[in-house]
């Protein structure tokens, strides 16, 4: 199982939404991480046929996805971030009326929506409208629909966009199990989640890929440039000039700061150890950087 994206561009009009986009995805969970404007949905929507490439191509197993049409369409799961449903539908029936489209019988969709309200913690209200819903609970409605025909391919665009914490932790422990047998792209501006569940990344920049790699392995990039320390206001406010500030805590009079770069001179420096959200800040850092 193997889906290819190669030399993809995307144009509308003027703009440019995604240039020379390449990698290769198997099975396991890939987190894509990138700013707002990265062109992350763009991808999503091309890799889930939604939308079509100016230029380029995306193959499963070396056939063109597009050329594939309701084959490929019968492998994949797709939440996008903008996600709506009809208010006048209960959860059961928009899942039924889901897994009608998706080509399931009515036998075995009467258990699956069982198991899938289960899972996203919407059993206790299977029966009613999702007009009455709140936005974390429509959420979960639109994972339950990707999920529902259990697809070897899951695209999931912000899938934990309000959720509470418990919610998330849940969600994240399930789709960790789903990566043994699956595919699975999630883009999040929570990094700590994809730091949880994905074992392999995909890095954006306004449209174009800056790495892909093992998370473990890039976040050993910033081993030696994480530090903290504790320093006044006045050179916290040169500091912040000069580093990429991760995080701050007020300490009275003085300020904690987490920062990641060089050493910072005439300052007492404690290295840290680094995480995903020290990687992706630096990368984006050094970006800034080369721009200016």
């Amino acid at each position: 199982m193997e889906l290819q994206v190669r030399n993809l561009c995307k144009s509308y009009r003027k703009k440019e939404a995604l240039r020379d986009v390449s990698f290769t995805l198997r099975k396991g969970i890939y987190g894509l991480l990138g700013e707002n404007g990265a062109g992350k949905s763009t991808l999503m929507r091309m890799m889930s046929t939604v939308d079509f490439p100016t230029k380029g191509s995306i193959c499963y197993d070396g056939k063109d996805i597009f050329q594939m049409d309701e084959e490929y369409r019968s492998l994949i799961g797709y939440m996008p971030q903008n996600y709506s449903v009809c208010a006048s539908f209960t959860a059961k029936d928009f899942l039924e009326y889901m897994g009608v489209l998706k080509g399931m019988s009515k036998e075995k969709l009467k258990s699956r929506i069982n198991e899938v309200l289960e899972f996203v913690n919407l059993s206790d209200v299977a029966n009613k409208k999702v007009k009455t819903f709140s936005g974390g609970m429509k959420r979960r409605i639109g994972i339950a629909q990707a999920i529902i025909d259990e697809p070897k391919i899951l695209i999931l665009d912000e899938p934990t966009a309000g959720l509470d914490p418990k919610e998330r932790i849940r969600f994240s422990n399930i789709i960790s199990d789903m990566g043994k047998e699956k595919m699975v792209l999630l883009s999040t501006h929570i990094v700590s989640d994809i730091e949880a569940i994905a074992s392999e990344l995909v890095v954006m920049k306004k449209g174009e890929v800056l790495e892909t790699g093992n998370v473990d392995g890039l976040i050993q990039n910033v081993k030696g440039k994480v530090w903290e320390t504790v320093v006044s206001q006045e050179i916290y406010q040169k500091l912040r000039k000069q580093r990429s500030v991760i995080h701050l805590k007020q300490m009275g009079k003085d300020v904690q700061v987490r920062f990641v770069g060089e050493k910072y001179p005439d300052i007492e420096n404690s290295q840290a150890e680094p995480t995903l959200e020290d990687y992706y800040i630096f990368t984006g850092g050094i970006m800034n950087e080369s721009e200016e």
